[in-house]
């Protein structure tokens, strides 16, 4: 249920309106924008008549929302949400990112020359992947706490803010320093790991799933929000369908049916949904012109020798260029 306030009531009014809603045994979710202020219970509303609160002189309106997301729901929240990771680092409400760097960490040198390359074309966070989920098990699986550990050194020579994937619960603690933990495409659905992230008060950026849909993504976004971690930024990574000269399709129009119905902000993948760097380029422009909230993108200095995912991945060179682009595009915009 959603309860729109009219403007300029007192806080009391505000105070003893929530307090006798939570007598009802609902949470209250509070969201206080610039123009109007919205109560948002989330729980078993049956007992609770609507007539009777439409007619208080302080309610403006009184919405039942069906929709099982409820703490990502825009309605609960009119206004976009703005996550900030740094003072200087934001996603959401015309805050736009570029996250950028190697698919997997294979040394430090490796990963600080990709960063310095990446921030100085425009990059906000440094992508780095230490624990990496393979669909061999003969392939690179990731550095592990070294890859970690080396992301935070460069971290603190380069400047950039860092991202990296958990797969499993049990690794929480090696995720301490991290900046930003990403939930990857095959985790989308790992309800006890989403709801453990719930508890932390880390960013978290997580993927859609390959055959997930959007009500899907919003219902494990809620897993997080509901545990009290509301610093929730979606990503859509393209989904699997029947076309094979793509790694994935990549859905654009996600973009915009998340914006209409959350308030999270949305972030596109075009590496991991194309496969081939040759086609990031065009779709990391249509993905900002389609109002993405920031990219991730796939950055090796040496493709043809990446221990991973070297086919999608940009050269520092190439990233520039995209980099620039996307500037233009959002500046035409």
């Amino acid at each position: 249920m959603i309860i729109a306030l009219k403007k300029g009531i007192r806080r009391e009014e505000q105070d003893h309106l929530i307090s006798w809603l939570e007598s009802y045994g609902v949470r209250i979710h509070l969201s206080e924008g610039e123009y109007q202020t919205v109560v948002g219970l989330v729980g078993d509303t049956t007992r609770i008549d609507t007539d009777l609160i439409s007619g208080l002189d302080i309610v403006e309106s009184v919405t039942r929302i069906s929709e099982p997301f409820k703490k990502a729901n825009r309605k609960f929240h009119p206004e976009d949400s703005v996550i900030r990771i740094t003072e200087a680092v934001a996603f959401g409400k015309g805050e736009f990112q570029l996250i950028a760097g190697p698919c997997s960490v294979e040394s430090e040198a490796q990963v600080e020359t990709i960063a310095r390359a990446v921030k100085k074309s425009g990059a906000g966070v440094l992508r780095g992947g230490a624990f990496k989920p393979r669909t061999s098990p003969y392939d690179f699986q990731g550095l592990h706490e070294e890859g970690i550990r080396i992301l935070t050194e460069v971290r603190k020579r380069v400047g950039l803010p860092i991202i990296t994937e958990i797969m499993d619960i049990g690794h929480l603690p090696y995720f301490q320093d991290v900046d930003i933990i990403q939930v990857g495409a095959r985790n989308m659905q790992n309800f006890e790991l989403l709801k453990e992230l719930g508890k932390t008060d880390k960013p978290i950026l997580l993927k859609r799933g390959l055959a997930n849909t959007i009500k899907e993504l919003l219902m494990s976004a809620e897993y997080i929000m509901s545990g009290g971690n509301e610093r929730v930024i979606l990503c859509e990574r393209g989904i699997r369908t029947y076309e094979t000269y793509t790694r994935n399709t990549l859905d654009l129009s996600a973009v915009a049916v998340l914006h209409e119905l959350s308030h999270l902000p949305v972030v596109v993948d075009p590496s991991h949904a194309t496969g081939a760097a040759r086609y990031v380029r065009p779709m990391a422009l249509a993905a900002a012109a389609c109002g993405a909230d920031g990219l991730m993108i796939e950055v090796h200095n040496d493709p043809p020798h990446a221990l991973c995912d070297g086919p999608q991945s940009l050269t520092p060179e190439q990233f520039d260029e995209v980099a620039s682009a996307v500037r233009r595009v959002r500046e035409a915009l």
